[in-house]
């Protein structure tokens, strides 16, 4: 599905719920982020099961997330601010990407959507919100 604002994620979900999906995968990037609460609400109405990229999602209600942590990475981009204080420069310092991931789990939404996910899958979950 594509929405190029908020005004097309109406329209969006409509075409999602004419039976061409069975649940959705919510790729994060900003504008996903700004409109997370309309998301969440919209798919819950679809009763489409979701999964986002950012546990926030999860938290406002939507069935789960999986994606880096983010403090952890603030934690660590705070290491690099430390050594270009210290003289570092910017440019010798390699790039990194993220070492921890969460998944969080919404049990109510779960529920709400008639969905009983796998005790296997619960043990694997860092946050499982009832």
């Amino acid at each position: 599905m594509e929405s190029r604002g908020a005004e097309g994620l109406e329209s969006a979900f409509q075409t999602a719920t004419t039976g061409l999906c069975d649940a959705l995968l919510v790729i994060d990037d900003p504008f996903i982020f700004i409109l997370r609460k309309r998301i969440v609400e919209l798919a819950a109405k679809s009763k489409l099961p979701a999964m986002y990229g950012s546990r926030e999602m999860a938290v406002d209600g939507g069935l789960m997330a999986f994606g880096p942590n983010i403090e952890d990475m603030f934690r660590r981009a705070a290491t690099y601010v430390a050594k270009i204080l210290e003289g570092a420069k910017p440019a010798d310092l390699p790039v990194q990407q993220p070492t921890r991931f969460d998944l969080v789990i919404n049990l109510k939404t779960a529920k709400a959507l008639s969905l009983t996910l796998p005790q296997s899958v619960l043990a694997q979950a860092d946050e499982v919100i009832e």
